[in-house]
């Protein structure tokens, strides 16, 4: 039996699936859709850059992914935004759509709380496009690196569709 035949039979044998290795201060897409320039973002205030560097994406659906493996630091009872910490100490807020703490959590659902442990790929929170859009609300999501004075440089180094599997930023 080869090697990676012993490891996938030790997999089997514990039933733990082995945890994803990730690209070291990387945050991979949170959610499915079309990455835009924080530059372009319909909201002043993260425009700025004001609360972080980062970028926008426009959702093809209403699923938000975790983007490293990490901790849950924030979740406000809106369900419209969670604020993450990733094993290597990125600190990221991800915000669903403009102004859309108004609606109170109605067309939001959050499958973490604060304090939980997450790993990339696990879903943390769905919304309603459909509710934002009623609400008169922009559903573009932000993506924030909030502690950036951590680093010398943050980066987006994606651009266009964009999906969990995919790096888009990365911190040195």
């Amino acid at each position: 039996m080869g090697l990676f035949g012993k490891l996938l039979k030790k997999t089997e044998e514990t039933g733990k699936q082995e945890k994803e290795l990730l690209e070291k201060n990387t945050a991979y897409a949170p959610v499915e859709g079309e990455l835009i320039p924080l530059e372009e973002f319909p909201d002043e205030v993260f425009r700025s850059g004001l609360l972080g560097p980062g970028c926008g994406i426009i959702p093809a659906e209403g699923l938000v992914w975790a983007p490293f493996h990490g901790t849950v630091e924030a979740l406000p009872d809106s369900r419209h935004a969670v604020g993450l910490r990733s094993e290597d100490g990125m600190e990221l807020l991800i915000h669903v759509g403009v102004d859309t703490v108004e609606m109170n959590g109605k067309g939001f659902e959050a499958y973490v709380q604060v304090g939980d442990t997450v790993e990339k790929g696990e879903r943390l929170l769905s919304f309603s496009l459909d509710e934002i859009e009623k609400a008169g609300y922009n559903n573009t999501v932000a993506v924030i690196v909030s502690n950036s004075s951590d680093y010398k440089s943050v980066e987006v180094i994606a651009k266009g569709q964009v999906n969990n599997q995919m790096p888009i930023i990365k911190a040195e």
